[in-house]
């Protein structure tokens, strides 16, 4: 079914609807009694207050049993909130993440659906259906969870989308970013020159990057790599003040490589390759976490399936990560699986030249960077965190653990005659 402004759906059917099964209805009334029961309406609306106003229109003309569909980018705790307001007055409610742009809206899309599971026997073979096919033709849709569920992977997927952003190429990966970059960076303009140079450098953001980095602090979970391509976009943002420190902010004067750019060539695709690898860990271990908050019973290899097709960040590399969740459904972090651990491994040389490189050089490498830290963190069975809690125990008596007792903690005055400051006074 098909409702807009009455004209337009005339129009629509009377042109790219023609000769098809599609009906179409000049307003919400009209368009619901012609749905067969169970009702199943699906609304693709920009996120926010504009979901709930429909959902606020729809539930007058609705029965106990029908089915809302939110395919929208909304935020997961508003798809929650919309759950259990709706089971309340009988109707089921699905937050399906949908990814895959115009292409996917035209030949197959990566679909995420979440909430009342009751609704998806009755949407199975209809989103299964019109999903993007892989493989041997396995759709890249599957139930994900309650509540916000849906919605959460999606979120997550987004983030991703940001890092793969940063790091543009990498043979191994094989995705759809890979492909658009390509083409971007061939295209040229109408008097023969590249169009890419010619580019205001302020990269835009919808804020669905944003809300994964605020949910990794909210849950704890070092999302580094996702974090640092929001912020990489926040100071592309900032274009006027750069221009203005160029004039007078310098850095290594005059500097030029002078290695083997072949080589050089090949130490880039392994730190590209490595730091994917660690964007992707570092997003499963916010989707395992958020799992354990809310109790969502996930299946991350099925999710990785879900994302190999139709979607934005699809690409080949999403297989390996599927056969290491087959291998070990409990998997705590990817960099901890054989085939992942080899391959960080093999590139780790080459990724460690590429940063080292670039700072000397005073080339910005958010994405390399970053990775390559939170993967030295990870690495390291001890880190310099005691030196944080005992700063913290010094100035506001938060108490520290030992190795020998965790669990037990334990205050010291550290000078004998200071560092006594109540706990209650500051609170860092």
């Amino acid at each position: 079914f098909v409702t807009a402004t009455v004209s337009k759906v005339h129009d629509f059917l009377r042109n790219e609807a023609k000769s098809t099964k599609v009906i179409g209805a000049e307003s919400l009334e009209d368009m619901v009694s012609k749905l067969k029961s169970p009702r199943r309406v699906i609304l693709l609306v920009k996120a926010g207050q504009a979901v709930d106003d429909f959902i606020d229109k729809l539930v007058p003309l609705l029965q106990p049993g029908d089915i809302i569909i939110d395919g929208g980018n909304s935020e997961y705790r508003d798809t929650t909130r919309r759950c259990q307001s709706l089971k309340a007055k009988g109707l089921l409610f699905v937050g399906s993440g949908v990814s895959g742009g115009e292409e996917g809206a035209r030949h197959g899309p990566s679909l995420m659906p979440g909430g009342h599971k009751e609704a998806w026997p009755h949407i199975k073979d209809i989103f299964q259906s019109i999903a993007a096919k892989v493989g041997t033709g396995e759709s890249c849709c599957d139930w994900v969870g309650d509540e916000g569920a849906g919605h959460f992977v999606k979120m997550v997927h987004n983030g991703i989308e940001y890092g793969d952003m940063q790091c543009y190429f990498c043979s191994e990966l094989d995705s759809f970013l890979i492909e658009i970059t390509a083409n971007i960076l061939k295209y040229r303009d109408t008097d023969g020159t590249h169009l890419l140079p010619k580019i205001r450098d302020s990269a835009g953001q919808k804020g669905t990057g944003k809300w994964t980095a605020i949910s990794a602090l909210e849950y704890g979970i070092p999302v580094t790599l996702i974090g640092e391509a929001v912020f990489a976009r926040c100071l592309s943002s900032l274009k006027d003040e750069r221009v203005l420190a160029s004039k007078s902010l310098k850095g290594p004067q005059g500097a030029k490589f002078t290695g083997d750019k072949d080589q050089f060539l090949e130490d880039i695709r392994k730190a590209l390759y490595a730091s994917k690898i660690i964007s992707y860990a570092q997003g499963f271990m916010l989707l395992r976490q958020a799992a354990k908050e809310f109790g969502w019973s996930l299946n991350y290899g099925a999710i990785a399936l879900m994302w190999r097709g139709g979607c934005i960040i699809r690409s080949v590399f999403l297989g390996k990560i599927k056969e290491a969740f087959d291998r070990d459904s409990e998997l705590q972090n990817l960099l901890l699986d054989g085939f992942f651990t080899n391959a960080v491994q093999d590139c780790q040389a080459s990724w460690r030249r590429v940063v080292s490189t670039g700072v000397e050089l005073g080339i910005p490498m958010p994405s390399f960077t970053t990775a390559l830290s939170f993967y030295d963190g990870y690495r390291h069975a001890m880190l310099p965190a005691n030196l944080l809690q005992a700063q913290r125990d010094y100035f506001g008596a938060h108490t520290y653990e030992l190795l020998s007792n965790p669990g037990h903690f334990i205050h010291t005055n550290w000078t004998g005659h200071g560092g006594n400051v109540s706990s209650t006074s500051y609170n860092a």
